[in-house]
Order: C-alpha cells, then sequence, then structure tokens
C-alpha cells in the first residue's frame, strides 16, 4: 500500500512550546515526524513587519535544521474565535480579510506554500433560531472576498488556500453540498480553493443526524478538491479533539482505508488535538506521543 503523509498541527504547542527552537525538536525528537501544519496561534500576522521577518526566518532555519517540511499554516484557534469574514459588521470583514492577508505574507516569508482554516460565521439570532443557509448576500460576499483573496495570494506566491468545513449551522460550508457549490463559484481564483475536511466534524450527529453524520458523504462529494484532512479521536456528538489516548469512534485504519479507496493517498493527514491551558506539560507530550505511535501503522 501507498503510504499517506502523516503529520501534525501545532495546536497542541498553544501557550507552550511557541518557538521554533521548542516545537522543532518536540516534532522530530519525541514524535518523529518530519512534517507539519503550522498553526497562527503561535504567531500573529498582525505584529510589527519587524519582527515578522525575524520569525520567519527563524522558523524556516530551525525546520530545515531539524529536516521538516512545513505543509501549510492554519489560522489557529484564537483567530477562529472572531467571526472573521461573515462579522455582521462589513468593516470587521475588511479586516479579517486583511489579517488574512498578512497571514499569506508571513508564510510566504517563512517558506510555507499553503493557508487555510475556516472562513467565518454569521451572528447568532436572538430567538435563537438557526437558518439552514447564509443569505445570498452573505454568500456573494463571502464569494468575492475568497476570488480577491486568491489574488493576494497569488501576489504573495502561495500555491493552495484551503477552506475547513466546520459543524454549525452559521458557518460556511457545512455540508458537502454547500462545499461543492462554494468549489463552484470560486473556479477563477488565482489560487486554488481546496478543502480540509475534519473527522471530528463531517461526523457531527446532533447536527446532520445519525444516517448523514458519515465522512464518506464529504470524501466523496470533494474527491480531487480535498487539499488536507485532519484526524482527531471524538465521540461524534461533538467537535471534540481528542487524542488517540482517549476512547472515541474514530478508528485510523478505517480513515486511511477510506482515503486509500478513492485514490486519496497523496492527501497528507495532520493530528490535530487541543488540550484545557492548565493541563500537565508532560502528560500532553506523552498523550501526543501515544497518539502518533498508534497512528502510524495506519498510515504506513
Amino acid at each position: 500500500m501507498t503510504a499517506i503523509p502523516l503529520g501534525i498541527n501545532l495546536s497542541f504547542c498553544i501557550k507552550r512550546w511557541v518557538t521554533p527552537t521548542l516545537w522543532t525538536e518536540i516534532v522530530r525528537d519525541r514524535l518523529g515526524l518530519d512534517f507539519v501544519q503550522f498553526s497562527f496561534d503561535l504567531v500573529d500576522p498582525t505584529w510589527p513587519d519587524d519582527i515578522l521577518d525575524d520569525l520567519a526566518r527563524d522558523m524556516r532555519r530551525h525546520a530545515d535544521g531539524q529536516g521538516i517540511v512545513i505543509h501549510s499554516a492554519f489560522i489557529g484557534l484564537a483567530h477562529y474565535t472572531f467571526n472573521q469574514l461573515l462579522h455582521p459588521e462589513p468593516r470587521l470583514r475588511d479586516v479579517a480579510e486583511d489579517w488574512l492577508k498578512r497571514a499569506y505574507r508571513f508564510a510566504a516569508s517563512a517558506g510555507i506554500t499553503r493557508v487555510g482554516g475556516p472562513l467565518g460565521a454569521i451572528a447568532s439570532r436572538v430567538d435563537g433560531h438557526e437558518a439552514d443557509s447564509l443569505s445570498d448576500a452573505d454568500y456573494h460576499d463571502l464569494i468575492a472576498r475568497m476570488l480577491r483573496l486568491g489574488e493576494a495570494a497569488a501576489d504573495a506566491g502561495l500555491t493552495e488556500l484551503l477552506v475547513e468545513p466546520t459543524p454549525m449551522r452559521r458557518e460556511w460550508p457545512w455540508t458537502p453540498e454547500q462545499a461543492v457549490r462554494m468549489a463552484e463559484d470560486t473556479a477563477s481564483s488565482k489560487v486554488p480553493w481546496t478543502f480540509c475536511l475534519d473527522w471530528g466534524h463531517g461526523t457531527v450527529e446532533p447536527l446532520y443526524g445519525v444516517e448523514n453524520a458519515r465522512m464518506e458523504r464529504w470524501y466523496q462529494a470533494l474527491g480531487p478538491r480535498i487539499g488536507a484532512v485532519h484526524i482527531q479521536q471524538t465521540d461524534f456528538q461533538l467537535d471534540r479533539h481528542w487524542d488517540f489516548s482517549h476512547a472515541g469512534r474514530v478508528d485510523p485504519a478505517e480513515v486511511a482505508a477510506l482515503q486509500r479507496s478513492l485514490g486519496l493517498e497523496d492527501r497528507p493527514v495532520f493530528l490535530e488535538v487541543f488540550y484545557p491551558f492548565e493541563r500537565d506539560d508532560a502528560s500532553i507530550l506523552d498523550a501526543v506521543a501515544r497518539s502518533i505511535a498508534l497512528l502510524k501503522p495506519a498510515f504506513a
């Protein structure tokens, strides 16, 4: 069988192993990996340009020194908490668009050619009702911004932009059908938009129903439009982002088998896990290392 590239999103490093000196050593020596997805929880692209330039050089130097390839950079948890490109205030959508452009420039200077993440969320209604789709105005504004971001990414020298679908009606896309529509409507982008699927997102049964909360639907609908995959352990009830020392319903062998059955062996898979800030560092390192050890045989 063809090996599937396996790496780790640096989400587990938040507020802990925040410099390349630290995380490259952990990735190489503790986890035995040479493939990562950077998180903008470790670098804010709105920091001063001179600091960002130094950080980009430092990251490139340490990654090269450890033989680590940085496949892509994702927006991270901190920026995700904002409504981003779907905020009800248009000026804040502009701010989010500018944030992403700065993220593109930093990534390119650090030698990273792909950037991605969720795109945004509309505001909740005061009555708690959640519509099944965005308004036409919100959707068309989002597509226009994605096309402009494609131009900015091309100017920065990036090769791919990734959308991460989320299991929330207020975000877009949250169904395979919406993702296909988005792909068609952004087909003219100067840098292609692909999708990063997450095994804790497409499997949320309270949202999709037991019959439809299956990742096969996403893989089959998007096929070659899939650019990367996030794997986590979860219970299919919420988006848990547990590591694989925790009991759950995601079987790594089934994840690998599904990708191979659809000819997607070249799509990288990244472990993406989050931890409480008050948890001790040693137990996190142990849990992540045990998870990677469990995942490696499935994707080898």
